[in-house]
């Protein structure tokens, strides 16, 4: 029988403090972990470029093209995907994205001419398509807005996580070329892609929808974080925020779209490039030694994204804390461009810690903003017109350093997207980027209803 409680009274507070915490910790490190695969099947190309092109004879071009086209593909496929989560849920749709993906990635293994890698990495695009915005997705099915900063925060983790420890974990199998009668990059390629699908079938077992599928979850608490989250869907709704067609009618999409595909650009420039950047640096080859060193900035990322964003959303200045992130990815890039080595991975560091604090804070923008249909379908528009950051960033670095003979010159690019972030941040209305949604006892300011409510 339901716990009659009313909503702010001290019970139920304490229950849902204590389900908001149980959900934490059951359900947030198993997200950073697909996350953590996900984002390495993404970036370990770049550990395995200098070793796979001399394999293979793929040009430097056809490397930046099909590191790219995975976004295009992503992209494509991301809005159906996340819809289709909305619809099946979560334990399914998570489940299966993992799969297919590791299977397509432990593919690359056999990727022996330009026109394989390119096709093999769309099909990488497609098959990933949806994990990222369904993650989100799925923590607002489980955390009100109130715990969602540190939460993203938290979640973001996955990526710094793969690139700390997926480094040294990908330079190892690198420096085991000839075990099995294979090159060191097929065997990072099969290890790490099985891996993924490994953990998709693992998630398959473990996650649930909603808290009120929740046997590990004790009922009343269950019931107590399914009311608070009814309650801030049923404010969507009267804001007009649910409908899928109606954020798409809404400018503050597009808004969000293009600040999102300006701070990935940056991103992935640095992700894609980090290893030959510190192999450059270093002047050694890509191993273990520069997978530790390339560690560095991301475990320096970690620290910051511990207490950044979470303290950044209660403060209620999440705008200027998101557009202090910006510019210190714009700084460092353009820092690290003309530096030496020990001042070229502090100013790395500085990179990684903004590019790990601005996305968990941005995503709170439109996660307090859209609900139902809108946050499925709306979360995707926005990841997927992000994410061709990935698609341009390899191709627009590669193009600047060769038309101005310089590698400096694809750093300052990357620098610029920071620039822009930061602009668009800015531009944001403090009605919506700095108020102080969520927090107990200060009740979040009106958001601005959509243009069309459908």
């Amino acid at each position: 029988m339901e716990t009659n409680l009313n909503p702010g009274n001290g019970e139920e507070e304490a229950l849902l403090e204590r389900a908001i915490r149980r959900a934490k910790w059951r359900i947030v490190p198993f997200l950073i972990l697909m996350y953590m695969m996900a984002y390495l099947d993404r970036a370990n190309i770049g550990f395995a470029q200098q070793a796979y092109q001399a394999s293979t004879g793929v040009s430097s071009a056809a490397f930046a093209f099909g590191a790219g086209i995975f976004f295009v593909a992503y992209a494509l496929f991301e809005v159906p995907s996340n819809l289709m989560m909305h619809r099946v849920g979560a334990r399914i749709w998570l489940s299966r994205i993992m799969v297919t993906w590791g299977l397509i990635s432990a593919a690359m293994a056999y990727a022996r001419s330009d026109s394989l890698f390119s096709f093999i990495r769309f099909f990488l695009g497609a098959a990933e398509a949806g994990l990222f915005p369904g993650a989100v997705l799925y923590m607002t099915y489980w955390f009100p807005a109130r715990a969602r900063g540190q939460i993203m925060g938290i979640f973001y983790f996955g990526s710094p996580l793969a690139l700390m420890l997926g480094g040294p974990l990908s330079g190892y199998l690198l420096e085991l070329d000839g075990l099995f009668g294979l090159h060191g990059w097929q065997l990072m390629f099969l290890v790490e892609g099985l891996l993924a699908s490994l953990v998709g079938v693992w998630g398959y077992f473990y996650l649930c929808n909603r808290p009120e599928d929740a046997a590990w979850m004790p009922r009343d608490e269950a019931q107590a974080l399914a009311r608070a989250l009814a309650a801030e869907e049923r404010q969507k709704l009267q804001m007009g925020k649910t409908s899928f067609r109606a954020a798409l009618a809404d400018p503050k999409l597009l808004h969000f779209a293009i600040l999102y595909f300006s701070i990935q650009i940056a991103g992935y420039g640095v992700a894609f490039y980090l290893p030959s950047q510190v192999s450059a640096l270093l002047h050694v080859k890509v191993g273990l030694h520069v997978g530790l060193i390339s560690a560095i900035p991301w475990a320096c990322a970690i620290v910051a994204g511990a207490f950044y964003p979470g303290f950044a959303v209660r403060t209620g200045y999440r705008r200027g804390f998101a557009v202090l992130s910006a510019l210190s990815i714009a700084g460092g890039l353009a820092v690290s461009a003309n530096t030496g080595p020990v001042a070229a991975i502090v100013a790395l560091c500085f990179v990684t810690m903004g590019i790990m604090t601005v996305q968990p804070i941005f995503w709170t923008f439109p996660a307090a903003y859209l609900g139902g249909t809108a946050a499925a379908g709306g979360f995707a528009v926005i990841n997927a017109i992000g994410n061709l950051g990935g698609f341009f960033a390899p191709t627009v670095r590669n193009a600047a350093e060769v038309s101005f003979h310089s590698p400096a010159a694809g750093l300052y690019v990357l620098a610029a997207s920071g620039l822009v972030a930061a602009c668009l941040i800015a531009m944001l209305r403090p009605a919506q980027a700095d108020s102080r949604a969520g927090k107990p006892g200060k009740p979040a300011k009106p958001a601005e209803p959509l243009h069309a409510k459908i």
